[in-house]
């Protein structure tokens, strides 16, 4: 992969969008992993305003740490780029304990309650963003986006740009490693971050990226009857979770109302 040339790519992209929409530049929330951490490089590189938020919702230290160790990386390269905690556990336990519902009532409440918090995120960053003039910058890469929709509607899924969301997993590691980011990044296990529990992506996922991204560059051109072993188990969980996904990765559907009835 020409490394440096995408790399040159995304960020004359990213500042040609924002001065066409005439905005002072870009915020992203960093978790600490590698995407936010990529994207949050290159939108600095553009030489326009960032915001770097982190925003802990019952988070463990280890992400904290990383995720502002980043951070310090980024402001002490690049004098334009700024960081800030915003801690959103209280307001999250707030909406927990109004909400007031019960598991046992509804099996679905613990994952509606993580994707909450990626939404109280959302809601957060375009406060921030829309008062200091900036864009949200999206994280989300191919296989999340559009391979097995692996984020949260109107949480992280909910930007203004989406620079990445054309590269895989394995790509967005080697873009790390041409920016030299720091190392605890770089060697960061994927997460979501959602739980109160540790849940890496590939347990939540029961996949690698590597697995998925070689099912979804084969999407379309090869069939069941064309795996085996493991990677019929990869391909059969792939199109579980497509299919699933569908809801998130086509246009929202829109009702057309036939023309002769508006008369």
């Amino acid at each position: 992969m020409q490394t440096q040339k995408i790399i040159d790519h995304i960020v004359n992209w990213l500042k040609d969008y924002a001065q066409k929409a005439g905005v002072k530049g870009y915020i992203i929330g960093v978790s600490g992993g590698v995407d936010s951490a990529v994207v949050s490089a290159l939108c600095a590189m553009t030489g326009l305003d960032l915001l770097m938020l982190e925003m802990p919702i019952r988070q463990k230290s280890e992400e904290v740490n990383r995720a502002w160790e980043h951070m310090n990386d980024i402001t002490e390269k690049f004098p334009h780029a700024k960081a800030m905690t915003v801690n959103l556990t209280p307001a999250f336990e707030e909406l927990h304990k109004t909400f007031n519902v019960k598991d046992q009532e509804f099996p679905a409440e613990k994952l509606a309650f993580a994707n909450t918090r990626s939404r109280l995120r959302m809601l957060t960053l375009y406060y921030y963003g829309q008062i200091n003039s900036l864009l949200v910058c999206g994280t989300g890469n191919k296989v999340e986006d559009f391979g097995i929709g692996f984020y949260t509607k109107y949480g992280d899924g909910g930007v203004d740009v989406s620079p990445i969301a054309d590269l895989y997993k394995t790509e967005v590691y080697q873009l790390a490693r041409a920016l030299n980011l720091v190392e605890s990044i770089q060697e960061a296990v994927p997460t979501d971050g959602l739980w109160d529990v540790d849940r890496t992506d590939e347990q939540q996922i029961g996949a690698t990226y590597p697995e998925l991204e070689k099912i979804q560059k084969e999407w379309g051109t090869k069939s069941e009857e064309d795996y085996s072993g493991r990677d019929l188990e990869v391909f059969n969980i792939f199109r579980r979770m497509n299919r699933a996904a569908q809801h998130k990765i086509q246009p929202i559907p829109i009702c057309d109302i036939p023309e002769q009835w508006r008369s």
